[in-house]
């Protein structure tokens, strides 16, 4: 082979191919084969009792800015957050010597779109960092805020269409949900997971239209 490639499919053991042979880097990845794409968020009524359970407050992006939480950290093998979770969420991910997808399917829950080409799509962090900083992680350390922007094991991070999710921006769920009806129980209940994990707080609209899309379920 003229470069080392990898080829990652949803429920496999993820493998390096190269000349010298297959090798495991299953340590990538945190989440189960069952937990192809977004790790499975809390139950329904696991949610209803966290919502219940979150502060409830006004939101303030004083002092606001992206670059405050490092994100698409190094995850090791050459490869960064995004190149993960694009390896993640796809079927037949091939990637190049520097991690980067050249090859696979992807199909985004917010939309239904399906995408062969990895430029289509952005990672979206659930809870969107902007919104975790009017939340309360304005008191967070710096490394604190790298570990959220990152974490593929709670169900904060997501390949989507990347048109939807630029459209999403960092709206809460009072202002933007996925336009695909069917996944606003899941978005619901992924919003309330990390917003409980991190003790970060809701808005009095926020809250009401995560009840109201808890009723989808």
């Amino acid at each position: 082979m003229s470069r080392t490639s990898r080829v990652y499919a949803r429920g496999r053991v993820p493998l390096l191919a190269a000349s010298t042979g297959l090798i495991s880097v299953a340590a990538l990845f945190t989440a189960s084969p069952a937990q192809a794409a977004l790790p499975t968020p809390i139950a329904e009524s696991t949610a209803r009792t966290y919502l219940y359970e979150l502060t409830v407050a006004t939101e303030d992006r004083t002092g606001y800015d992206r670059d405050l939480f490092p994100h698409w950290s190094n995850q090791g093998n050459n490869c960064n957050t995004r190149e993960v979770i694009l390896q993640r969420d796809g079927d037949n991910v091939e990637t190049d010597n520097s991690c980067a997808a050249v090859s696979g399917s992807w199909y985004s829950p917010y939309d239904g779109a399906t995408w062969s080409s990895a430029s289509d799509l952005d990672i979206d962090h659930l809870v969107p960092l902007a919104e975790a900083w009017d939340s309360g992680a304005d008191s967070w350390t710096t490394a604190e805020r790298e570990a959220f922007a990152n974490d593929r094991t709670r169900p904060q991070l997501l390949a989507v269409t990347n048109s939807v999710n630029r459209a999403k921006g960092d709206k809460d769920p009072a202002e933007w949900l996925p336009p695909r009806g069917a996944y606003h129980c899941v978005y619901a209940r992924a919003w309330i997971q990390v917003k409980h994990s991190y003790d970060l707080s809701v808005d009095s609209a926020e809250r009401d239209a995560l009840r109201e899309a808890l009723n989808t379920c």
